[in-house]
């Protein structure tokens, strides 16, 4: 099964942003809604899954599988991309609000290449 450049951009990324999860988490935590418990073990806990499917997404066997946590996941963070996003607008930091806001539509092809590797 040849590996779509699409899975691998995907793979890239969890893998960087993971490592960044668990090195510092505290850039995280102003994005966390308030409903989510255990703020600082649910951004750990992030980094640690997006690392363990970026290593899945890059192996044949585990692919699929880790196509269909990886959509979990871009699922399960987008409210906290949507707060940032409406946090981003109460602010006069322009920087901060095109980061946050560009994030939302750049989630959408990850959540393609997610499930394009779910999918085979």
């Amino acid at each position: 099964m040849s590996m779509e450049r699409s899975t691998r951009v995907l793979a890239g990324i969890f893998a960087v942003s993971g490592v960044v999860h668990l090195v510092k988490p505290q850039a995280y935590e102003m994005i966390m809604p308030e409903w989510v418990p255990a703020h600082r073990e649910v951004i750990l806990g992030s980094g640690v899954a997006e690392i363990a499917l970026s290593a899945g997404l890059l192996v044949p066997k585990t692919r699929r599988l880790a196509g269909w946590g990886s959509l979990a996941l871009l699922l399960g963070v987008y409210p906290a991309n949507v707060k940032m996003a409406t946090d981003s607008l109460a602010t006069r930091n322009t920087g901060f609000k095109v980061v946050a806001l560009a994030r939302l539509p750049l989630q959408w092809p990850m959540i393609r290449s997610a499930l394009k590797a779910a999918r085979g």
